[in-house]
């Protein structure tokens, strides 16, 4: 064969196999069509209208791979105006997927959006669930789970099996009816109950002798619950996307918002056991219970339920503390979570946010820093990208409390792209909180009773905090959590408790690059829904 054949031979070849490692190594995709409906069901024996997905009450379980495309299009049959958001879910340069009122425009009754979005660089346990009005009050929520790609280790064998756990407070009045308390200045009474997978009892099977991952999330409106096995150990492995140290434990707290994961191995004789969940922290009890089948048992559940925890609020914190990130260990990446050393960041900024229940205009309110949010007609970053002023001011919230008299405004804090910021939660009320944010997670580097100083840094875990989306805050206590502002965009820092989120405790952290380029942001979707003063105007 001629030189100038075999240089084309082997440069045909060459090029065959890129194109070939191109279409291997581009991300998968998956598709969904989903449509929300009304629906009947009786979660507490009462019949009542809930919210479907597909039918399914909870909504179907989303199961994803590291990197994924999500295509979801939406179908809204409800009578009302609908988002759904992906809790946890980073969005990465892309908060117009977001799915809350800041970032987009609801979709209406009778219509259709379709998400696109990335799992990107992300594992772990999270949920889904309607950010309009009070809607996941009465479901439209479920869990969204994402795997490690198979090239990635992870720092366990893999499980026999893994079962999501949708736990959360459960109320027998309609949606409208408990928005309409709300807009009346009254606060929501106590729940009616607690479900687990929206029942008040179901079942899940095993083998004796194998290893399981349950997955358990706090989808509730407003209570801390304590979740346990009876006779089995709960190995914590993944919280929020942080693979942890492996620590071993009987009982956990997890807070409204929350997700973890842990492993159990069914290792006790064959017969079944009691899956428990209870409220805490609540002058209202409330318990849910569900059974552990093993496959060779011929013994129902017996014996007393466990009981919660005697330990309450410093017992919590203290449990808290021992959530540490596996430092050894990677996530969705190769490399160590432990190589990126947080704790060694120079400070651009602190936040001070602390959160009250302020009366205003004769009705009860939801504030921070004295404000209490109200969202405007048109969409924050619709108002930002088309440059539509009277949306929102930059400078309608203070840094930290002023002690102010309380008032109604739409609160965007101002950050800069590559900013490291120290948030600080201060609560001063004796009801715990939790709060969330989308587009990150962030350390918790420190949690203390009474009031954050300065001082308090001493205090902080520097070395191998927990990373999470969403934090609790204790009742006269404080939580300080540090974030890597490295993803540009709108994005929502609220209240996970959703009548507080509703009635005003949360605000938008506008991250900010003054340089528009793809490699921070993309742009606007040719398909984002337009309203408000956006209304009409070409993405």
């Amino acid at each position: 064969m001629g030189k100038v054949a075999l240089f084309h031979l082997v440069c045909g070849i060459l090029i065959f196999w890129s194109s070939v490692s191109v279409v291997k190594a581009e991300d998968a995709y998956k598709y969904f069509t989903w449509t929300v409906t009304y629906g009947t069901a009786s979660p507490l024996g009462v019949p009542q209208q809930v919210i479907l997905i597909n039918g399914q009450f909870p909504g179907p379980r989303l199961d994803l791979v590291t990197n994924d495309n999500v295509i979801l299009n939406l179908f809204n049959k409800l009578d009302e105006p609908l988002l759904l958001t992906w809790n946890g879910i980073k969005q990465r340069k892309n908060s117009w997927q977001d799915g809350v009122l800041g970032t987009n425009c609801p979709i209406p009754p009778n219509s259709n959006y379709t998400y696109k979005f990335q799992t990107k660089d992300q594992i772990g346990s999270y949920t889904y669930f309607p950010s309009t009005q009070l809607h996941r009050a009465v479901g439209g929520f479920g869990a969204l789970n994402v795997y490690a790609r198979s090239v990635i280790a992870v720092p366990y064998a893999k499980p026999a099996g893994d079962f999501s756990l949708l736990i959360g407070d459960w109320f027998k009045s309609s949606h409208k009816v408990l928005r309409q308390l709300l807009d009346s200045g009254k606060s929501l009474p106590y729940p009616n109950g607690l479900l687990i997978n929206g029942q008040k009892q179901s079942t899940f099977t095993g083998d004796q002798g194998k290893t399981y991952m349950f997955r358990i999330s706090n989808v509730g409106l407003k209570d801390s619950i304590n979740f346990r096995i009876q006779g089995h150990k709960m190995r914590v492995v993944e919280i929020e996307g942080s693979h942890v140290l492996q620590n071993v434990y009987d009982s956990l707290d997890v807070h409204v918002g929350q997700s973890m994961s842990v492993l159990v191995t069914l290792d006790q004789p064959p017969k079944d056991y009691y899956i428990v969940a209870s409220t805490r922290f609540s002058r209202m009890a409330f318990t849910a219970t569900s059974v552990l089948h093993y496959t060779n048992s011929q013994t129902p559940v017996s014996g007393p339920v466990p009981s919660a925890p005697a330990g309450q609020l410093h017992w919590s914190m203290l449990q808290a503390r021992t959530f540490r990130w596996n430092l050894t260990s990677n996530a969705a990446r190769p490399n160590p979570q432990g190589s990126f050393h947080y704790g060694k960041i120079p400070l651009s900024r602190t936040f001070v946010m602390a959160n009250s229940a302020p009366v205003i205009n004769g009705k009860l309110r939801y504030a921070v820093n004295s404000v209490s949010y109200v969202n405007p007609d048109t969409p924050l970053k619709l108002a930002d990208h088309f440059n539509i002023p009277g949306v929102f001011s930059l400078n309608s919230i203070q840094d930290s409390p002023s002690g102010s008299s309380p008032y109604l405004a739409t609160a965007v804090f101002p950050a800069s792209h590559h900013d490291f910021i120290e948030i600080v939660f201060q609560n001063n009320e004796a009801a715990m909180q939790t709060w969330h944010l989308d587009g990150y997670d962030f350390w918790v580097v420190g949690f203390g009773s009474g009031t954050w100083t300065q001082a308090s840094r001493n205090k902080y875990n520097l070395v191998d905090a927990l990373t999470r989306h969403t934090t609790q805050v204790y009742p006269k206590s404080w939580t300080a959590i540090l974030v890597s502002l490295d993803n540009q965009g709108m994005w929502n820092l609220r209240s996970a408790m959703w009548d507080r989120q509703y009635l005003g405790q949360q605000v938008y952290l506008r991250v900010y690059n003054p340089t528009p380029s793809l490699a921070n942001e993309y742009d606007i979707p040719t398909n984002a829904l337009l309203c408000g003063k956006a209304a009409g105007r070409h993405p």
